[in-house]
C-alpha cells in the first residue's frame, strides 16, 4: 500500500461499482477496483453515499503488539477515547477479520493506552486495521449517511435520479467545492440541488418549467437549504460556471427533440469550463460538436433505469 495520510474503505451495490469508481477518481485522480484507497487527499467520508469511513494514519507497524507499544506511549490529556477495528469486511486480498476476533484487537490496545474508554460517547475515535501483513491505526472519522434524509422529498419525479446517484454526480462535478460556482441548468425538481448544496457545494439551479422550478424551491426549504433557482432555458442563463450537471430531459413531461439537445449543449459550452451529464443515450456526437472533450464516463443504474454518465471539458 502507498503510504499516505489518509486511508478510505467504501462499500457498494454490483450495480453502483462503476459509479462509485467514477467518484472515487474525481476526489482523488486514482483508480481502483479494490474497496479501499489510501491518499494524501482529505474528503469528509459522510459526502460519499460509498464511503464508510476515513483512517488518519498515525503508525504503520508490523505487528498488534508494535501498535500497542505506540498507543502506550500516548500522554493522558483527561479525554475519553474508544478504538474500533475496521476489518469488518474483506479489504482487498485481506480477510474479514470475525466479530470475537475484532473485539480481542481493541481489548489488546484500550487496556494499554492512556486515558479510559467510552464505548457510547468517546471525546476521542481510533481505528485499527490490517492490511496484507500491515496494522494501520489513526484517528477515525465514520461517514454519517445524512443523504438518507433526502430520499424522501415533498416533490418527487419516478424517473428522476436517486439520492445515491444524484450525490455522487454532484461529487463528481465538484470533488473540492472551495472557490468552485456550479450550475444545475436542467435541474427539474432538484435531486442533484439538494445533494450539492447540502455539502456545501455552490451551486445555482435553473429549469425551463417553472413548476420544476418551484418544486426544486419547496424540496430546498424542506430540508432547510438555501439556494437560487431561477426559471429560464439554459440558452439564457446568465454569467459563466466552474462546472456545471445536466441530468439530460428525456420523460413524457420535460421531453426534447434531438436539435434541442445539441441546443442545450451549445448553450452549456459557453456557460461552464466542465460539464457533468447524465443521459440515457449516447451523446458523444453531439458533445463534439458543441466543443466537449470527454474525459471520464460510467453506468450508473436506478431499478429498471440506467444512466450514462460523462465527465467533459
Amino acid at each position: 500500500m502507498d503510504q499516505a495520510k489518509h486511508l478510505y474503505t467504501f462499500s457498494r451495490h454490483d450495480d453502483e461499482y462503476e459509479l462509485c469508481r467514477l467518484e472515487m477518481r474525481s476526489f482523488f485522480e486514482t483508480d481502483t477496483d479494490a474497496n479501499f484507497i489510501s491518499s494524501n487527499v482529505e474528503i469528509d467520508p459522510s459526502r460519499s453515499a460509498f464511503m464508510k469511513e476515513r483512517l488518519d494514519v498515525l503508525a504503520e507497524c508490523d505487528s498488534i503488539e508494535e501498535v500497542a507499544t505506540f498507543v502506550s506511549a500516548f500522554e493522558e490529556d483527561g479525554r475519553s477515547f474508544l478504538i474500533r477495528c475496521l476489518n469488518t469486511m474483506p479489504l482487498g486480498d485481506t480477510a474479514k477479520i470475525a466479530h470475537p476476533d475484532r473485539r480481542k484487537i481493541e481489548r489488546q490496545l484500550g487496556l494499554v493506552m492512556p486515558g479510559y474508554a467510552d464505548l457510547a460517547q468517546p471525546d476521542i475515535l481510533y481505528g485499527i486495521v490490517q492490511l496484507d501483513q500491515k496494522y494501520l491505526f489513526g484517528y477515525l472519522s465514520e461517514s454519517i449517511s445524512v443523504w438518507r434524509q433526502h430520499v424522501k422529498k415533498p416533490e418527487m419525479y419516478s424517473t428522476a435520479l436517486s439520492t445515491r446517484v444524484a450525490r455522487a454526480v454532484s461529487n463528481i462535478a465538484v470533488p473540492h467545492p472551495e472557490g468552485i460556482k456550479a450550475i444545475d441548468p436542467c435541474c427539474g425538481i432538484g435531486n442533484v440541488l439538494v445533494e450539492a448544496i447540502s455539502m456545501g457545494i455552490d451551486m445555482d439551479g435553473r429549469d425551463i418549467n417553472p413548476l420544476a422550478v418551484l418544486g426544486s424551491r419547496k424540496n430546498l426549504e424542506h430540508f432547510g437549504l438555501t439556494g437560487t433557482v431561477t426559471p429560464g432555458p439554459i440558452e439564457e442563463a446568465p454569467g459563466h460556471y466552474d462546472a456545471a450537471v445536466i441530468d439530460m430531459p428525456y420523460n413524457l413531461y420535460t421531453h426534447v427533440t434531438r436539435e434541442q439537445q445539441a441546443s442545450i449543449l451549445q448553450a452549456a459550452r459557453t456557460l461552464t469550463d466542465k460539464l457533468v451529464i447524465v443521459t440515457i443515450e449516447s451523446m458523444d456526437d453531439l458533445l463534439a460538436e458543441a466543443g466537449f472533450e470527454i474525459l471520464d464516463r460510467c453506468i450508473a443504474k436506478k431499478a429498471h433505469f440506467e444512466w450514462e454518465v460523462v465527465v467533459c471539458r
